[in-house]
């Protein structure tokens, strides 16, 4: 068997430790485990359940002599407090949920998840926070998380790739916990979030396209539920109005973020006879060129293409692939110090930040 794709070891690793730490979605059932353990070390140690309990909350009611056997007692058994039984004494659990709204197999074939999470998973880990995920497309899952959210479990939530009203948000703000979204929201009111401005980023590819001379510019939209897809739709747009050029919606296609619209859309577009491409994600790209390849068009040559992420593979791709960088693990880490910073005093004002883009040109587009 071949070695896994980077992506995959890194999501791999991030599920791993989930699980070694015990926050992947068992710490309700935990929460019945925590009074027996605690029992269990108040009778080693000789002391109350209660001295145990204000040990492991650090509180400075007790005494030297106790707090001495206690710690003995914890350090021999390697026993890890329960951090939602912690949370009742202490009203704080150190966790954050970090709520991504797709399909597992997204999850996986994306790229761009990983990287996020390892920013996220890094940042965490910095700063003595755990992370619990959940995926949430199937509704019973959203109903799940929630309840979780009325459980004390999480000290506040980072959501990625939104969609437009989805109703998870309106539930946040109604439990008024803290939160942040990866991506901006339409309705950013009120609302932490961090992104990259995606308008001038898609406005950049394709005024670059437009440079070089290309006339007949199509694009692949992202899914234009989601803001993203609407800001690089609108940068697309703006492009074209910019450099002159006639915007004709037979050369707009909708797609989902997923190799397979990519290669799918393609196809429909080469009816219209386009001489480039902006194509608005790098897997939707991969798909791009898989049916530019079967169709016999040389990529550089016979037609231009642009994408939008800059993920591991862009650059290996035949041709590479020339594309609008977006700093994803950064986006992932700027969110846990948002997030942290709301969690830590609650009457810190909104943050709303947008990251730099950069246009890497390889020769996809026709310049090497």
């Amino acid at each position: 068997m071949g070695a896994l794709p980077n992506h995959i070891n890194i999501l791999l690793k991030f599920v791993q430790n989930l699980n070694k730490t015990g926050f992947l979605i068992k710490l309700t059932w935990e929460r019945s485990q925590n009074y027996m353990n605690l029992e269990s070390i108040a009778k080693l140690s000789g002391v109350s359940r209660s001295t145990v309990s204000r040990v492991i909350n650090d509180s400075p009611n007790v005494s030297s002599a106790a707090r001495e056997k206690v710690l003995s007692v914890i350090q021999q058994v390697d026993f890890q407090p329960n951090i939602a039984a912690r949370s009742l004494a202490a009203g704080k659990t150190q966790v954050i949920g970090l709520v991504i709204p797709t399909h597992i197999t997204r999850l996986f074939s994306d790229p761009f998840f990983p990287l996020l999470i390892q920013g996220i998973s890094s940042s965490c880990n910095a700063s003595d926070f755990s992370v619990m995920l959940w995926l949430s497309e199937p509704e019973h899952e959203r109903r799940m998380i929630r309840k979780i959210l009325y459980n004390g479990i999480i000290d506040g939530v980072i959501i990625s790739s939104s969609v437009i009203n989805d109703p998870l948000v309106n539930a946040l703000k109604e439990r008024d916990l803290p939160f942040v979204m990866v991506g901006e929201p339409i309705d950013k009111e009120n609302t932490n979030f961090v992104d990259v401005d995606n308008q001038s980023g898609a406005l950049r590819a394709v005024l670059h396209l437009a440079r070089i001379g290309y006339k007949k510019i199509a694009t692949i939209t992202c899914a234009l539920n989601t803001a993203v897809g609407i800001s690089r739709l609108a940068g697309y747009e703006e492009a074209l109005h910019q450099a002159n050029l006639k915007f004709d919606s037979k050369l707009v296609m909708e797609g989902d973020f997923s190799q397979e619209s990519g290669y799918i859309l393609t196809k429909r577009l080469l009816v219209q006879k386009p001489d480039a491409i902006f194509v608005a994600s790098d897997p939707m790209a991969q798909g791009c060129y898989r049916a530019l390849h079967e169709a016999g068009l040389t990529i550089g040559k016979d037609i231009a293409i642009v994408g939008f992420d800059d993920l591991p593979f862009s650059p290996h791709m035949s041709p590479p692939l020339t594309t609008v960088r977006q700093p994803i693990i950064n986006m992932g880490q700027m969110a846990v110090e948002i997030l942290i910073n709301s969690i830590q005093d609650a009457n810190r004002p909104v943050r709303q930040l947008y990251l730099p883009t950069e246009l890497i040109v390889r020769s996809s587009c026709g310049l090497s």
